[in-house]
């Protein structure tokens, strides 16, 4: 276990396996030295976590899907983790993209996204500040609450 995952569990999460691929498609490409990865949802053995991982969201709701987008960071780093092999490579978090799937009134998905870009913060410092986009859609696969991409600037070792 490396140094960035010993300090996912010293804050109380475990980093996932990668969820199954649910289609023809990578979990995470790599292109230069920047790791992309395709959405990820709130997923946890397989299943949208509850609360907060499933349906449209709305004020009510706003906090239980930003402690579920926590799950889906977990799951980005896990899609980075199967292209690095290690999470330390890890040298910066480049770009968050949050969407959630919103009721029609709803504009507070940047409050979603707080709780990823708080968990990314908690566990990289300031390598974990990062851009971010936060968007309302209409649904997200498997009627999740939101789906989120991430994009890191990795180190690789010179072949």
């Amino acid at each position: 276990m490396g140094i960035i995952e010993e300090k996912i569990t010293q804050i109380g999460f475990i980093l996932p396996q990668l969820p199954t691929v649910a289609g023809r498609y990578s979990p995470a490409i790599r292109s230069g030295n920047l790791v992309y990865t395709s959405g990820q949802l709130p997923l946890l053995e397989g299943e949208l976590v509850e609360p907060g991982g499933k349906g449209r969201v709305n004020e009510e709701c706003q906090e239980d899907a930003a402690n579920a987008s926590k799950v889906a960071i977990l799951n980005a780093l896990a899609a980075i983790k199967s292209v690095t092999g290690t999470l330390d490579s890890i040298e910066r978090i480049v770009k968050l993209t949050l969407y959630v799937a919103s009721e029609r009134d709803f504009s507070s998905q940047h409050i979603v996204a707080n709780g990823a870009s708080s968990l990314l913060h908690e566990i990289f410092g300031e390598r974990g500040s990062h851009a971010r986009s936060a968007v309302g859609v209409a649904g997200l696969p498997l009627n999740a609450s939101l789906e989120i991409e991430l994009i890191a600037q990795c180190k690789f070792p010179v072949i």
